[in-house]
């Protein structure tokens, strides 16, 4: 089956935190349905820390060795250039954007308990 014969054939869909988890699974399933996808991940750990394009590229990876069309993008969604360049990055290989999927996060230790303020 052709992608444009698919339900999301044709399509751009940027999902944040990509890289892993949930925003992984959304990746694999919107590529799955035929949209182009931009993988956002900064690749950092749970706390967020650190910068790494490896878990992006991966998911990327997965999408185009199944037959589908994928880049990655490892810009954080704090930064608004970061996220100015994610745009322009499925502008630029997909001509356009029709759904952003906004699913990053990280996890920090905030328990009431430990809290100072």
């Amino acid at each position: 089956m052709s992608q444009e014969n698919k339900l999301l054939g044709g399509k751009t869909v940027v999902v944040t935190g990509a890289g892993r988890g949930i925003g992984r699974s959304i990746s694999l399933l919107m590529a799955k349905y035929g949209a182009n996808v931009v993988v956002n991940d900064l690749g950092g750990s749970a706390s967020g820390e650190g910068e790494d394009i490896g878990p992006a590229q991966e998911v990327v990876n997965e999408i185009t060795a199944a037959g589908g069309k994928a880049v990655a993008h490892g810009g954080s969604v704090s930064s608004w250039d970061d996220a100015h360049e994610m745009i322009e990055t499925a502008v630029s290989n997909f001509g356009s954007v029709d759904v952003i999927v906004n699913n990053a996060g990280i996890l920090r230790d905030v328990i009431f308990h430990k809290m100072t303020e």
